[in-house]
This record gives structure tokens, C-alpha cells and sequence, in this order.
């Protein structure tokens, strides 16, 4: 089974970049300790079975030091460059320095793809990231038209009570690709009335067409998934979006607290079993490649 994995994380502890990591706070993942480990390409090598890893792109892990975190990976990819990996780097666009950062995270690699500033706000403090409403300030959008010249995506994690105010920054800003995380993050379960504000605001996302989805982290908010659990948000996010602008995506080694590697790329493949093989090849392989220019 080929794929271009778009959504991966790898860090050592010895760099102590990741503190999160070894000092665990109560959050949406649950018991995360088991992740307190090492992960880099080694640990993700052992975790592939019978899938064919043609590509992947690494998303900045929260690091406290993003350039850091930069350096370590073109380190550590320049040992295991049969993986093709691109990278999603972290910069905090709410800061004056925020235009030197990005020269100097470019300046790191010529894998730098994009950009991720984690915006989740959410009333309950077990899945508020962040406390702030980036996208409402003007140094951050100001910061965010940046990107478009550097030609850096932006990989947007926001909640659906987000998606419309971040489907206006789409329109504002057609010449930045968005590529929303983890399928929207359906959060609010209690009821119809959170399906349909996810729902809905899949919707007004999916109008800007320089917004792409992933489809991944469905274990961080159902930590018992199953085929049926997250069959509705795959094939919603499908038929919102459209073949060619979604890609599935591991969350590895996030996800990995909820099941194997290989097994949550044979349940995206379960789901979509009846699409045809362009449609399949463009889910696993070849909108990523095409989106992050691997």
C-alpha cells in the first residue's frame, strides 16, 4: 500500500525542545505519556508493515524553540533521505521578528513547505490550545500575507466554531494554500447541534478553493474509533471538499496513542474501497505531492 504520509512529527528528548512532552498537562489526547519517548525516522521505519512510504511532510511538534527544532530535522533527514520528506515549520506570526523568522526557517532547508501556528480556542480549557483569537489580530494577518512570496502554505488547526472566520482569511488571502488539520477537529459531539457546526463550517471552508483538508487525527477526539465512527467525517469532508483537495494523513505518533501505524492507513482504505483508483492514488499520493511539492 503506497503513500505520501502529510502529517508526521518526530523528536528526541535530548534536544529539550518538546517539555510538554515530559511534563504532561490534562488535554484533549488523554494519557499521552507513552509518547514521552524518542520518534524520529528509526522509530517510524519499525512502525510500517506492509506500507510503502513514498513521501511525507514533518508538522512542527510545539516546539519551544521552532529554528531549533528546524535544524535538528535537516539534520536528521539528511540521514534518511530515501523518505522525501518535506517540512511544515513553526512560526509565531503574532510577533514583530515573525517576517526574520521565516527568512531564517527557509534559509534552514530547501524542504521548507509551510507554515503551522496552532489557533484552537475553545470555552472548555481541556481543548483550548492557545487563549487567543489569533486570527482577529492585525500584526498576525499582516504577518500571514508574508507567506504568499515565500511561497510558504499555512496548515490551519482551528475548531468548527473557527471555520468561518477562517474561511474570510482564505478569501482575503487567495495566494496562500491553507490545508485544514485533522479534518476540522469535530469537537463538540453532545447533540445534532456541534455535528452541524462542523458540518457547516466544512462547508464554508471548502468554498475558498486555496483550502485543502486533511483527513487525520480522528483518535485525538475519539480515542476509540472505529470504522464506523469516522466513516461519516471522511466521507463528509469528501464530498465537501472533493477528491482532489483532501489527503489522508497519519498524526503519527499522536495517533499512534490509538492504533497502529498501518492499521489506520487500511482503515482509510476500508472506507474508500469503492472509489476508483485515480480517486485512491489522489487521496494517498498525489494531492499531497502536488499541495506540499514533494
Amino acid at each position: 500500500m503506497q503513500v505520501v504520509d502529510p502529517h508526521l512529527h518526530f523528536w528526541a528528548l535530548d534536544q529539550g525542545n518538546q517539555p510538554w512532552l515530559e511534563n504532561p498537562t490534562p488535554n484533549l489526547l488523554g494519557d499521552y505519556t507513552p509518547m514521552a519517548r524518542d520518534f524520529g525516522p528509526p522509530e517510524l521505519l519499525e512502525q510500517l508493515d506492509d506500507i510503502e512510504l513514498v513521501g511525507l511532510v514533518h508538522v512542527e511538534a510545539d516546539a519551544e524553540d521552532p529554528v531549533a527544532e528546524t535544524q535538528w530535522l535537516t539534520r536528521t533527514l539528511a540521514e534518511h533521505s530515501a523518505l522525501n520528506a518535506a517540512m511544515v515549520v513553526g512560526v509565531d506570526l503574532s510577533q514583530p521578528e515573525a517576517p526574520a523568522r521565516l527568512e531564517a526557517q527557509c534559509a534552514l532547508s530547501s524542504a521548507v513547505r509551510g507554515v503551522r501556528q496552532i489557533l484552537n480556542v475553545h470555552q472548555n480549557p481541556l481543548y483550548d490550545y492557545v487563549g487567543r483569537h489569533y486570527m482577529k489580530e492585525t500584526l498576525w494577518q499582516q504577518n500571514l500575507a508574508r507567506l504568499a512570496p515565500l511561497q510558504l502554505s499555512f496548515d490551519l488547526q482551528i475548531y468548527p466554531s473557527q471555520m468561518v472566520q477562517a474561511a474570510s482569511l482564505a478569501a482575503r488571502h487567495p495566494d496562500i494554500q491553507f490545508v485544514l488539520n485533522h479534518a476540522g477537529m469535530y469537537v463538540d459531539r453532545q447533540g445534532v447541534r456541534g455535528w452541524r457546526e462542523w458540518r457547516d463550517g466544512m462547508r464554508a471552508l471548502a468554498c475558498q478553493p486555496n483550502i485543502a483538508s486533511k483527513l487525520s487525527g480522528f483518535g485525538m477526539l475519539d480515542h476509540q474509533w472505529s470504522l464506523g465512527s469516522i466513516r461519516p467525517l471522511i466521507m463528509e469532508a469528501i464530498d465537501a471538499f472533493g477528491v482532489e483537495r483532501c489527503l489522508f494523513a497519519s498524526n503519527y505518533p499522536v495517533d499512534g496513542l490509538y492504533a497502529r501505524y498501518a492499521d489506520i492507513w487500511h482503515a482509510y482504505s476500508q472506507i474508500i474501497a469503492d472509489a476508483s483508483p485515480a480517486e485512491q492514488q489522489a487521496l494517498f499520493v498525489s494531492n499531497a505531492r502536488r499541495i506540499y511539492r514533494i
